[in-house]
């Protein structure tokens, strides 16, 4: 089988690629690396079944040439991170919509199956936790930049759904939870790298806000093995899955740990988020997943327990740094 990853230079796209071609499948990576690295696929360019397509996702003609040669498709490409959806989002609502609306038009011509990643973020503000599928969302005033990330990722999620109902096109919708892992940059703020970096540095590790919002942090291995596994189960097309850890921890405790385990002698530091950002920032104070739909799907969840999340991110920096 012959897999097409977009965004496959990415954090999570590039351990995808890994994965499938130690299964055996052949597989076919389109990236810009706008936010995704060469460093991430270096170890996989060599490899007979691997091709590094280097183009942007909303670039129509080289998406049918490359989902007419391919099996299956695994859209994973996005803009991602806070800080990039703060200070561009015109880019991530473009980036997300018009990327999406391509990959699902020239899919459902070849009649390919698609994994559409989502996100977490489309929950928004609800405190209706664990987060299940069909819960209702709750997001923001349009005055936060930040909601539009949520918005186009939803937006990603009714069109995807749509193909479903009204073509028949196998897809399935994946909201991740925190992903983290190996190759992961803290560059967009996502803050187990950040924190991970500031320590090894002996630096303050920046808290934004109080430190009381919780978050709940899936190894990227498994959030890895169950897409795969969910794009081999037929019955799971057409609907949508969390897919991520119920380890949950304040970020504020995450601080402690990430001192606690690189043994380093940084400090906590607290700042605003308007500090952080340069404008108002909305967030949120809880985010859980519910897991069961996964599970009932697949017969597993993640389940890679956070102090060994930490140390494989630890043990990575200090090589790398």
């Amino acid at each position: 089988m012959k897999a097409l990853i977009t965004g496959g230079a990415g954090f999570i796209g590039s351990h995808l690629a890994e994965t499938l071609l130690n299964k055996g499948h052949e597989v076919v990576t389109l990236d810009d690396l706008s936010t995704g690295s060469e460093q991430n696929i270096a170890g996989l360019i060599d490899h007979p079944k691997f091709q590094f397509v280097y183009d942007d996702v909303r670039s129509s003609e080289i998406v049918h040439l490359l989902i007419q040669q391919c099996d299956m498709v695994f859209h994973l490409a996005a803009a991602v991170g806070v800080q990039l959806i703060v200070d561009e989002p015109v880019h991530t609502i473009e980036t997300n919509i018009h990327g999406t609306e391509i990959v699902l038009s020239v899919a459902n011509k070849f009649r390919k199956p698609v994994l559409l990643a989502s996100s977490s973020e489309v929950y928004g503000k609800s405190e209706n936790v664990p987060f299940r599928e069909d819960d209702d969302t709750l997001l923001g005033a349009t005055r936060y930049s930040r909601w539009a990330y949520a918005c186009s990722k939803a937006i990603d999620e009714f069109l995807g759904l749509a193909y479903f109902e009204q073509y028949g096109l196998p897809v399935i919708v994946t909201r991740f939870f925190n992903t983290v892992g190996p190759r992961q940059t803290g560059q967009y703020g996502m803050v187990v790298p950040r924190f991970v970096e500031q320590a090894l540095r002996n630096e303050p590790l920046l808290i934004y806000g109080t430190g009381k919002q919780s978050r709940c942090f899936g190894y990227v291995a498994d959030v890895v093995d169950a897409v795969i596994a969910l794009m081999n189960c037929p019955a799971a097309f057409g609907r949508v899955y969390n897919i991520g850890s119920t380890e949950e921890v304040t970020i504020e405790e995450l601080a402690d740990r990430v001192i606690q385990l690189t043994g380093s002698r940084s400090e906590k530091k607290h700042m605003s988020y308007e500090e952080a950002y340069g404008r108002p920032f909305d967030d949120m104070l809880r985010r859980m997943p519910c897991l069961d739909r996964l599970k009932e799907a697949v017969g597993s969840v993640p389940d890679t327990q956070l102090n060994d999340i930490l140390m494989s991110v630890i043990t990575e920096k200090r090589k790398t740094m």
